[in-house]
């Protein structure tokens, strides 16, 4: 069965960072993804990276202050946020789609930017 577990969300003042992890068990994956979403808005792209070559893509909001990377050792994906703006605040949900495609998601955890 496959779990992806999210860790590293929580409430941070403007400028500071923080760093999100997702571990996940039970596949092999192939590509893996960071999305937010506020209320009442669609889920939106991140960052993501592939497993082969490590190609990376960024939302322009966020190239140049976050940062995706894969632990490969460990299946964990890492998103390191710095320069965190009130406009980051959102629930972070890790993606992952096995070489099946299969998509998978985390249960979503809470970042939170404000002084």
């Amino acid at each position: 069965q496959v779990q992806l577990v999210e860790s590293g969300g929580g409430l941070v003042q403007p400028g500071e960072s923080l760093r999100l992890s997702c571990a996940a068990t039970g596949s092999i994956f192939s590509f893996y993804a960071w999305y937010r979403q506020t209320p009442g808005k669609e889920r939106e792209l991140v960052a993501s990276i592939t497993s082969v070559g490590a190609i990376t893509n960024y939302a322009e909001s966020v190239k140049g202050r976050f940062t995706i990377s894969r632990d490969s050792a460990k299946n964990t994906v890492i998103l390191q946020m710095n320069n965190l703006k009130p406009e980051d605040t959102a629930v972070y949900y890790c993606y992952e789609r096995d070489l099946r495609n299969n998509p998978y998601w985390g249960q979503g955890t809470q970042v939170t930017v404000s002084s």
